[in-house]
């Protein structure tokens, strides 16, 4: 019995003295987050206008998206064949851009006569770029007649600008 109070007497000066341990002077330092926070990799941002949008294809064509037309003409002279290679080049660098051509008319005229005219000159541009190999699928055509002028006034100026067929990309 006495060696049984004995050793229960022993263990239990042997955990309180476990127990009794002073901290450590210098204490660790905190956890730290061992996974490495993933840092942004710099991606390349496009500069400047997508390929394929109106800003980008005015950018490129420089005023060539639009060419003139005499009093009552719908025909393609030399001036506009050559604007009209510089669009067909273009939709033609970039398959997934399409277009509407569009065709105006001056103020002079009835409606009726001003849309026809129109559509004659849209139809003018859009099949001169289908001759030039840009896939007809991929051009419409409207006739706004004398409903959107480019230049108000009731001159020889202001017919001038207005009798035009305007090439503008379509948002995809």
């Amino acid at each position: 019995m006495n060696r049984l109070l004995i050793a229960a007497t022993l263990s239990s000066a042997l955990a309180l003295s476990a127990c009794n341990r002073t901290p450590p002077e210098i204490t660790p330092d905190a956890p730290q987050d061992t996974m490495a926070t993933p840092t942004p990799t710099a991606t390349q941002a496009p500069v400047g206008p997508q390929p394929g949008t109106q800003t980008h294809f005015s950018q490129a064509m420089m005023g060539a998206d639009t060419i003139y037309f005499d009093t009552d003409r719908y025909n393609i002279d030399s001036e506009d064949m050559t604007a009209l290679r510089r669009q067909a080049e273009y939709l033609l660098q970039y398959p997934g851009a399409t277009a509407t051509v569009e065709g105006h008319a001056d103020e002079r005229g009835t409606r009726d006569y001003n849309l026809a005219l129109g559509e004659r000159r849209a139809n003018a541009a859009r099949n001169y770029l289908v001759s030039l190999g840009v896939p007809e699928n991929r051009l419409r055509m409207v006739s706004y007649g004398e409903e959107r002028p480019q230049m108000t006034g009731s001159n020889e100026t202001a017919w001038q600008a207005n009798r035009r067929a305007v090439t503008v990309m379509i948002s995809r």
